[in-house]
């Protein structure tokens, strides 16, 4: 079995992983972090993968979230994923979750911890992943709703 933690190194992002890391050691199971970098600045600055007035650097953005992967987790595993430039008819929150539910069956994932405070909400905010990624019945989803103190920013 596969743990997959969709990671955009936000608090949640980072408890879900750690969590992860406690499952899959007591259930000797793998981790793999799942990072998706669209390619948008604006998206990048809001995460705060780069400051105001940086240049968009997708191998930069990924080295530094795989370093926190590594920081969080030692034992998981990264899967860095990008998506192409998005079209007129999607949103870039929706080219993430197509990617991270692509990649969760690519690698037959068995449980998706998903770091979201609107995760299985009857009300989900337009920019939350934890929602539609919750909703594919291919994998099971273990939501961590509340950071843990030593993780946030």
């Amino acid at each position: 079995m596969v743990y997959v933690v969709p990671f955009d190194d936000s608090p949640l992002s980072r408890t879900a992983l750690r969590r992860a890391g406690e499952f899959a050691s007591a259930m000797d199971e793998e981790v793999v972090a799942l990072v998706v970098v669209p390619p948008s600045t604006e998206y990048a600055r809001e995460k705060g993968w780069i400051d105001p007035g940086e240049p968009f650097d997708a191998d930069r953005i990924a080295r530094g979230l795989r370093t926190v992967v590594r920081e969080v987790a030692p034992d998981a595993s990264v899967e860095i994923e990008t998506t192409d430039e998005t079209d007129y008819r999607a949103s870039v929150t929706t080219d993430v979750v197509r990617r991270i539910r692509q990649t969760a069956a690519e690698l037959d994932a068995s449980v998706l911890f998903v770091g979201s405070a609107n995760a299985g909400s009857v009300t989900t905010p337009v920019t939350s992943v934890g929602s539609p990624v919750s909703d594919d019945p291919q994998y099971d989803v273990h939501v961590i709703r509340h950071a843990d103190p030593d993780l946030a920013d």
